[in-house]
């Protein structure tokens, strides 16, 4: 009688974890030298199914590690532990330009980790697999509260991890896609900070700069009050739009007095008289200086280009007396994030204060420096509000080489975060 073959057993630990933490995915009892494929599948908040895959061949024991073993083949190559889960992309037949991101931070992300025989490239509905298990990964970890916050003509929600307190506190600023999004605050106080993600106004909302500007110091005043708070420990972080807020409050801000800023690729160039959020039409209108590329996709790299030497156009970063941490993609397409960090470095420098600013700088990153394990957008569907339209955006970056770029710079935000904002007291929350 012929001995049946043993069922592959597939393993992911842990299988409920923040989101930027690792995990580790191993098949067992596999026959030596076999061909498998390791699949990950989430199906949105939009109703849209991802997909990354490896493939990959057992050794003389029969198993499969992600960690340890190279892909051969599929949507990542090589040793890439977390492969699975940042070369995630829209199934074939998707809608184009889709951009994954969680609206829900009060409940998990799914994940179906599936091993199938053979090296598979398409129609994995139609095959069975050998194991497969679900993963969930949380930008919320357990004891963190949430509360929506309306107060002083401010919109947004507020973070606060779990303990008795005070922490130091974040004003989280996303960039001119507007709205409201929540996860990287949430992720944020789950490493112990309270986050407030701001919801930005509508687009002429607030017709004028110095409205604007009482907007975010109204939110940063927020933050400082709240009796979670340690008042004299509260930064910014912010991403393009955002990160141009940040540096700007930094700098010319009577009231706003942050003990840090981040800034991801953001810029110090703006109009004076201009809301914020029409910073670029001048130019737009003028040089015309939008291109495309040959998927007709926009790239507003060069509009602001050259960098002006007069300062009614910038911010006078001379004036930040705080640590200020930039986060650059030298491939970034939407802006020239590069360029705009030599301007401010010498800028900085000429009055004796580089040392306050710390630059990171990466090869074939984009513009969405997102946090880690978050797949790469190299181009996704816009709403261009001073064109009144909607576009594909082309952002930059290569996958992989984004992906490295996400990996390292969050680890050293937190540890900036940490230098600048954290007390030894500080609870750190894990799933």
């Amino acid at each position: 009688m012929s001995q049946a073959t043993p069922p592959a057993i597939l393993s992911v630990a842990p299988t409920r974890a923040l989101m930027d933490e690792a995990i580790g995915v191993r098949v067992d009892n596999l026959p030596p030298g076999a061909p498998v494929t390791l699949r990950c599948l989430h199906h949105s908040e939009d109703k849209d199914y991802w997909e990354a895959y490896g493939h990959y061949v057992s050794d003389a024991a029969g198993v499969v590690s992600v960690a340890d073993d190279a892909s051969v083949g599929g949507t990542y190559r090589g040793k890439e532990a977390m492969g699975l889960l940042w070369s995630m992309r829209p199934v074939p037949g998707s809608r184009t330009g889709l951009r994954l991101r969680k609206r829900n931070v009060r409940t998990p992300m799914l994940f179906t980790i599936s091993v199938y025989g053979g090296h598979v490239s398409r129609d994995f509905g139609s095959r069975r697999p050998l194991a497969e298990e679900l993963t969930e990964r949380w930008y919320m970890a357990p004891g963190v509260r949430r509360l929506e916050l309306k107060d002083r003509g401010v919109r947004g929600t507020l973070f606060i991890p779990s303990g008795p307190g005070p922490f130091p506190g974040l004003l989280d600023m996303w960039g001119g896609g507007g709205g409201l999004l929540e996860y990287r605050s949430a992720l944020l106080a789950s490493h112990g900070y309270v986050s407030l993600a701001l919801e930005y106004f509508t687009p002429g909302e607030l017709a004028s700069g110095d409205l604007e500007l009482k907007y975010f110091e109204a939110a940063f005043e927020l933050i400082q009050q709240h009796p979670a708070v340690v008042a004299d420990k509260v930064g910014i972080f912010g991403l393009s739009l955002g990160g141009m807020v940040a540096i700007h409050m930094a700098a010319e801000s009577t009231v706003v007095k942050p003990a840090c800023c981040i800034c991801i690729s953001g810029s110090h160039l703006y109009r004076r008289d201009q809301p914020r959020w029409n910073v670029q039409q001048p130019r737009l209108e003028s040089d015309r200086k939008v291109h495309v590329d040959e998927e007709q996709n926009v790239i507003l790299r060069d509009i602001n280009l050259p960098i002006s030497s007069d300062l009614s156009g910038k911010t006078d970063v001379r004036r930040i007396n705080c640590p200020l941490m930039l986060v650059i993609g030298q491939d970034d397409q939407n802006h020239p994030t590069a360029l705009y960090a030599e301007d401010m470095e010498r800028m900085m420098r000429s009055v004796g204060k580089e040392h306050l600013l710390t630059r990171l700088e990466y090869p074939d990153a984009g513009h969405l420096i997102e946090p880690p394990y978050s797949p790469h957008f190299r181009a996704t569907n816009f709403m261009w509000h001073s064109k009144k339209a909607k576009v594909t955006m082309l952002w930059g970056g290569q996958p992989k080489s984004h992906s490295d770029a996400q990996e390292d710079s969050w680890k050293k935000m937190l540890a900036f975060l940490r230098q600048h904002l954290y007390s030894p007291h500080l609870p750190r929350a894990r799933m």
